[in-house]
Order: C-alpha cells, then structure tokens, then sequence
C-alpha cells in the first residue's frame, strides 16, 4: 500500500468533455500557479482535442498556449494526450512528422506524453514512444479499454507486457467509456500488477456512474495513479471529481497528502467558469447525468451527442434507438475496435447511414474503407471475408504497418506554407489541421498588423512629423 498520486485534468479532458475544449488560455492562467502548489503527480494540460480546438474555434495558438503553461507551472510535471501515428489528427502521418511532433511538444514543456492506438495496435505507438525516451521525457503507454467477446483480461496482460517491453515508462488503463465496473477493475488491475513492474495509472468517465467506485477498487487492487478533475467540470461525461476522491482517501494507507484547502481555492476559481458555460449554454446540463446506455450499447457519450447531431440533420431523430442497436453490430464487423477517436466517429457514421439507407454498407465512407483495408492498423480480430468484399470488393488489404507506407512530408509542408511562418511549430500545425492552420495565420497576420498600423498611428499623433 502506498500514497495514491493524482493527475489532474481540468485543462485537458475535463473541459474538453464537458464544454468542448473551449477553455481559453485566459481563463487558466491566473490559476496555474495555485493549481501548481498543489501537489498534483501531474497536470494534464495538452493534446487530445485542444490542439485542434485552439485553432479552430478559439484563435489560439496551441504551442503558445503550453509555453504560457510552462511558465507558470515551475513544479509539476506536465502531462499530454497522444494519439500514436494519428498524433492529435484523424489519420495516420509520416514517422518524420511524429518524430518532429513529439520532439517540439518535450521542448515547450511536456514531461509526459500518454500515447495509445485506437486500435490497441502498438505498432502504432513505437516511433512516439521511442522518440519521447530519446527525448529525456516519460512515455507512458496508454491500453484502449473495451469490452467486447475478444477484449479479455489475458489479451491486456499481453497487450501491457508489450508496451512495457517496448520501453514504456508507466502504462494507463484508458477507460474513455467509463465502461469499468468495480470488480471488473479490480481484476483487471490485480492481473497487470502481477504481470508488468512499472507504474500503473487509471483513467475513466463518469457517463455510466461508476467511476469512483471503480476508482476505489484500483487503488485497493494496487493502482499507482488516478486521474480526477476538479469538481465544477468533474463527473457526467468528465472524470471523477478530485476533492471527494482525495477526501475519500484521507487517513488511510492510500491518503494522497494533497490539502483540501488548497484544492477549494482551484474549486472556487473554476465554479463561476461553470456557471457562465451553463448560462451561455456551452455546457449542457444533460452532460453532467448518468448515461447507462454507455455500458448498454459500449458507446462514448460524446459519440452519444454527435449520433443525435448527425440525425437531427437527417431529420431522422425517431431512428436514434435503431441507430444505437445498429453500432455494436457494425462495431462486431469491424472487428470489435475501440470506440475512440477516430474509430468512435467512423463506427457511428457507418450505423447512421445503414438505418438511414435501408441498407447495410450501401454507403460506405472513405475512411471506413481505408479502416477495412487495414490502413488504420490491425483489428482485435479479423474482419470477416463477406465484410471486406461487401465494403471494398477485391482491393488489397495491407499487413504491414500503415506508416510504413507513408513518405517523409515535413519539407513539403513547409514549402506549402513559407509566407505565413514565424515558428518553426507552425509547419505542425499545419501538416496536422491545413485548413484550420492557415486561417488561423491569416488571422494572427491580420491581428499583427492591426497592433503594427495601431503602434504607428499612436506614434505619429505623440510626435507629429
């Protein structure tokens, strides 16, 4: 038994699941110095979908948001989310771009970069997790929870002795689900103990209800660390709140030792930013319930919220509960993955369109059929022969690693984009998000030469010529 370490996630995945990732780096910063006294293991701040998020909606720069963040958090490690070779896109890049991602995210302030494969492929994981050594900075491994006939305890005791072969430094059960249940977990988390000797760290959602408990029985069955969000964005579709956990825990063989004090002065920033995403609508009550068919239908309930989304457009919201029966079936045919980025968005696109068609696989979009060709990676189990010809006729499906078909592109990228660089970061984020990237330089250009005509014109009116 030992003192439990707590990741907080309230400026990555707490906001990123309750409010869509729309926490500006404004609105963190006057509390990063007193979430950084806490004594947190570490801060999950970066990656995900903020990356994305920052271009796209907010107008922000994501390298500049994490040197802000580094600046001012002096003390605790800083923690990012990877997604393998997909690193924070949708599809697979060049090993030249991940090598180059990981190395700049480590030189702007990461010390933890938690890497997984959607696929539980980890072969999709090595370049990421071997540059992040090389880089001097913790690589943890991060297994995809699932359930499913083929998702056994013995498949992830296998799984995690890979990953720790491979050279990772801690490995992190990724429930993005919220699909443990207690004593699942606590079987679960007894045969990893057992079977691999480096840290093990617990990360889950509340959607279905169970995640404290669930919390509970991993730190009795052995867990090092659990991942929390501070309480005006915890629970619902968020992780487990912090402070109940760490009260939980105090006085026992596990206490964490962090203050509740201090973690009330976190709380009490953050509750006014709750109540203004409530009023302003950004945050839906109906994210912060119990959702049980999370556990019923294995669905996320972000995934939950885009199937409604998807409908509404199709004027097709009656077919809901038909189009939720319908992804596990599609999910079976795909060979069980995962349903998370990006497998939780394509399993659930090809069910909207097998209800709505009248016909399964009559539409079949591109990236479900670059998934059948294994240009995603390799499935939990194979898909079978009537389900590739059905969906791709007779193309070739590839073995080999999807990466290794890929060319080098960075310098290619750059060329693309040379009037509009100011760090070399910059060719990232446009190689990752081009679209995005390059509006938002337009606008930084836009906005620098406001600041510049501004600057002039102050300065003439003080010493006319």
């Amino acid at each position: 038994m030992a003192a439990i370490k707590i990741t907080e996630t309230i400026l990555r995945d707490a906001h990123q699941s309750l409010i869509a990732t729309r926490l500006k780096t404004d609105e963190m910063v006057p509390i990063l110095e007193q979430l950084d006294a806490v004594g947190y293991h570490a801060l999950e701040c970066w990656g995900g979908a903020t990356f994305d998020a920052s271009l796209r909606y907010l107008n922000e720069n994501p390298w500049e948001r994490l040197r802000i963040i580094r600046k001012n958090v002096k003390n605790t490690k800083l923690q990012m989310l990877l997604r393998g070779q997909n690193i924070l896109g949708y599809k697979h890049y060049p090993d030249d771009v991940v090598t180059e991602f990981v190395k700049r995210a480590i030189s702007n302030g990461i010390d933890i970069v938690r890497i997984f494969d959607a696929l539980n492929d980890i072969r999709n994981i090595e370049t990421a997790l071997l540059t992040t050594k090389k880089e001097g900075a913790h690589a943890q491994a991060a297994i995809s929870y699932t359930i499913s006939p083929a998702h056994t305890i013995e498949k992830y005791v296998a799984l995690a002795k890979d990953m720790e072969s491979m050279g990772a430094d801690s490995i992190c059960i990724k429930d993005m689900s919220g699909l443990l249940t207690p004593y699942e977990t606590e079987k679960l988390v007894k045969a990893l103990k057992s079977s691999v000797k480096v840290p093990l760290e617990i990360h889950s959602h509340y959607t279905s209800g169970l995640a404290s408990m669930s919390y509970l029985k991993a730190i009795e069955s052995g867990i090092d660390i659990i991942d929390t969000a501070i309480s005006p964005f915890a629970l619902g579709t968020s992780q487990p709140a912090t402070e109940p956990m760490v009260a939980a825990l105090k006085g026992t063989a596990f206490d964490t030792g962090l203050d509740l004090g201090k973690l009330d002065k976190v709380t009490q920033y953050f509750a006014p930013i709750r109540e203004r995403a409530i009023d302003t609508g950004l945050l839906d009550p109906k994210m912060l319930g119990v959702d049980i068919n999370t556990l019923v239908y294995q669905v996320p309930g972000g995934m939950l919220s885009n199937l409604v989304s998807q409908l509404k457009a199709q004027n097709a919201l009656d077919k809901y509960e038909e189009v939720l029966k319908e992804v596990p079936r599609v999910r079976e045919d795909l060979g069980f993955p995962p349903l998370v980025t990006p497998t939780s968005q394509m399993v659930g696109t090809q069910a909207v369109l097998n209800v709505i068609m009248g016909e399964r696989y009559k539409m079949v979009p591109k990236e479900i059929k670059e998934y059948v060709k294994g240009m995603y990676g390799r499935p939990t189990v194979p898909i079978k022969e009537e389900i590739i010809k059905k969906i791709i006729g007779d193309e070739e499906v590839i073995t080999c690693r999807p990466a290794d078909l890929l060319k080098p592109i960075l310098a290619l990228e750059r060329e693309k984009i040379k009037e509009y660089i100011e760090e070399d970061e910059d060719v990232l984020s446009y190689t990752l998000f081009p679209n995005v990237a390059e509006d938002y330089f337009k606008f930084r250009q836009a906005k620098k030469y406001k600041i510049d005509s501004d600057m002039v014109n102050k300065e003439e009116k003080t010493h006319p010529v």
